[in-house]
């Protein structure tokens, strides 16, 4: 006989929230991380990877980051010079907004600013991004592609042919233009073509010190990227050769690998 769809199991015992009590750890553990620490910087993340943060975080184990929940950081530094932990904390609460976060360190401003300035990780574009620059792709025989590719790179918008056994692109394409914001087609033709648009970098903001100073950080150096570019198939292409199901599957776990980030930041700072 099958099991009826109405008989369902309903828990009713009661669990209590933890949100307000781990806020209030956060709080108190930023607070003794803030007396244990000669400075603090505030930074800004730009092209969030979770795996690149942990490995810097790795690497500056001597140090504490607190990233995420800019609300709870404000408050256990004070928003306020009323209500502010240390003196001129107010000013450093100020800059938590976005994607920033805050570094506490007794390394010296020099050896901050000169270890993150040159801090530069490329990693392929997201969908929702901002293009940096014109990708152009060279019209020709695409010989790094397997056959059974021809398809799905049709169905991605470029303009391809099968000529005995090998896929051409008929004329010269324009995947995105500088300034435009990617779509899931757009960021799955970089990656397939290997052109890595993105940098994962952390600015520094600002950085108080326990003697009270606040510093503001504004010759913040940009790099170098060139307007436009001519991307020719990647050399390890040969790895998507089976039948191009790769493709879909790289973009979906990105996507996956967001909903990730979020959780383990969260973790990191309660933890």
């Amino acid at each position: 006989m099958p099991k009826s769809k109405r008989d369902k199991k309903v828990s009713l015992t009661q669990t209590k929230r933890k949100g307000l009590e781990l806020k209030q750890k956060l709080i108190e553990k930023i607070r003794e991380t803030a007396d244990k620490y000669a400075r603090i910087f505030t930074f800004s993340v730009h092209n969030m990877r979770n795996v690149q943060l942990k490995e810097i975080r790795q690497e500056w184990n001597h140090s504490r980051f607190f990233f995420g929940k800019n609300r709870v950081m404000q408050l256990a530094l004070g928003r306020t010079e009323e209500d502010e932990y240390r003196e001129n904390l107010h000013k450093l609460t100020r800059h938590l907004q976005g994607q920033t976060g805050l570094l506490f360190t007794n390394a010296t401003e020099k050896e901050v600013l000169g270890y993150f300035s040159e801090l530069y990780i490329p990693d392929y574009a997201r969908s929702g991004t901002e293009a940096a620059q014109t990708v152009v792709l060279e019209e020709g025989a695409l010989t790094e592609f397997s056959h059974s590719l021809e398809p799905q790179l049709r169905q991605l918008g470029l303009p391809t042919q099968l000529k005995k056994g090998v896929i051409h692109l008929l004329k010269e394409h324009t995947v995105c233009e500088k300034g435009q914001v990617l779509n899931p087609e757009q960021c799955r033709i970089l990656k397939l073509f290997g052109h890595q648009m993105s940098n994962f970098h952390i600015t520094m903001e600002g950085m108080w010190s326990n003697s009270g100073k606040w510093k503001t950080f504004n010759d913040i150096p940009e790099p170098i990227i060139p307007e436009r570019v001519k991307v020719k198939p990647k050399k390890d292409a040969d790895k998507n050769k089976d039948d191009g199901s790769g493709i879909a599957d790289d973009e979906d776990k990105s996507e996956d690998g967001d909903e990730d980030e979020d959780e383990d930041l969260e973790e990191d700072e309660e933890t």
